[in-house]
C-alpha cells in the first residue's frame, strides 16, 4: 500500500526469508562462508545458531540457492520434541517411501539410497532446522546415519540450525561423540547498532530506493527497541512505513518511531490493553 508512496518496487521489510534481502554482516557473511566450506569439503555435521530472527533460515535459502547442482538436499523443518520417527521424517524429506516400514527396513532403504546417489556422482545434505527441539536419542541417531561412509567418502552430510539451546544440547556429556563430529559450528549474534542502520539501507536499496527514508534518531531508536534483532528491526520499519503512509510523512522520524513502539505496546495482542486490563 505504500510502496509507490516511497518509491518501492516491493516492500522492504517482509519477515519471509527471502535470500535476495540477505544482508551480509559480518557474522552473517562468516556463517555463509562456513556452511559452503562444510559442504565443499564434505563435513559431516555443520551447526548454525542464533537467536529467533536472526537470519539463519535465510542464509541456508541462500546458500541452497547457489549450491552445486550435484548436490542432492533433503529439509527437515517439522522437528518438535515429541517426534518419534524423525527417521521416517529424514525419508519424506529425500522423497523417498516410507509408510508401513519397520525403522531397520528404513534405515537399510536410506543406505540404499545413499548408495544410489553416490554411484551417480551426487552428494546429499541433509538440513534439519529449529535443531534445538531434537533429543539427544535423535542427535545420537543422525551420529549413526553420518558413519554411512563409501571408503574416505562421507555419504551424507548433515546441517543443523537451531536457537541458542541447540549449544547446550550437545554440551551434554552423553553427545560428546556426536560433537566430535562437528566440523563447522558458528552462533549468529544480534547486529549491532551501526549494523541496523546498514541493514535498513540495504533493504530499501534492494527495495529499490536509495534515498534515506529513516532519519538518524529513528534508526537508533529502531536498533536499541529491536536489540538487533533483523525479524524485529523488519516489524518495526514495516509498520513505521504504514503510519507514515497514512500521515503523508517523506521522512519517517524518532517521533514516527516512538509512535508505532507505543501503539505495539499499548494495543498489540500481547499488551494489557488486550487482555482486557
Amino acid at each position: 500500500m505504500y510502496e509507490d508512496f516511497y518509491g518501492l518496487k516491493e516492500k522492504p521489510f517482509s519477515i519471509q526469508p527471502d535470500p535476495d534481502f540477505l544482508f551480509f554482516s559480518v557474522r552473517h557473511s562468516m556463517a555463509y562462508a562456513m556452511l559452503e566450506y562444510g559442504v565443499q569439503n564434505r563435513a559431516a555435521f555443520s551447526v548454525i545458531c542464533g537467536e529467533i530472527g536472526c537470519g539463519k533460515t535465510t542464509i541456508v535459502r541462500h546458500l541452497l540457492n547457489n549450491l552445486d547442482e550435484q548436490l542432492t538436499v533433503g529439509i527437515v523443518y517439522n522437528t518438535h520434541q515429541n517426534i518419534d520417527d524423525l527417521l521416517g521424517w529424514i525419508m519424506l524429506a529425500f522423497n523417498q517411501p516410507y509408510e508401513g516400514k519397520s525403522n531397520l527396513a528404513l534405515f537399510d532403504e536410506f543406505q540404499q539410497f545413499l548408495i544410489g546417489c553416490y554411484a551417480e556422482n551426487k552428494r546429499v545434505v541433509l538440513i534439519i532446522d529449529e535443531a534445538q527441539n531434537l533429543t539427544p536419542g535423535a542427535l545420537e541417531s543422525l551420529r549413526m546415519l553420518s558413519n554411512i561412509n563409501a571408503d574416505k567418502d562421507q555419504l551424507l552430510q548433515i546441517i543443523l540450525v537451531g536457537q541458542p539451546q541447540l549449544r547446550e544440547l550437545m554440551r551434554k556429556p552423553e553427545l560428546e561423540q556426536f560433537y566430535q563430529r562437528v566440523s563447522v559450528d558458528l552462533f549468529i549474534p544480534p547486529l549491532q547498532v551501526f549494523e541496523v542502520d546498514k541493514y535498513i539501507q540495504h533493504r530499501l536499496h534492494v527495495a529499490g530506493r536509495d534515498a534515506p527514508l529513516f532519519t538518524p534518531g529513528a534508526t537508533r531508536l529502531i536498533a536499541e527497541t529491536s536489540k538487533g534483532i533483523p525479524r524485529t528491526i523488519n516489524i518495526l520499519c514495516d509498520t513505521s512505513l504504514v503510519y507514515g503512509f497514512s500521515t503523508n510523512a517523506k521522512k519517517l522520524d524518532i517521533n514516527l518511531v516512538r509512535e508505532v513502539i507505543k501503539d505495539r505496546a499499548d494495543y498489540g495482542i500481547f499488551s494489557d490493553a488486550a487482555d482486557g486490563k
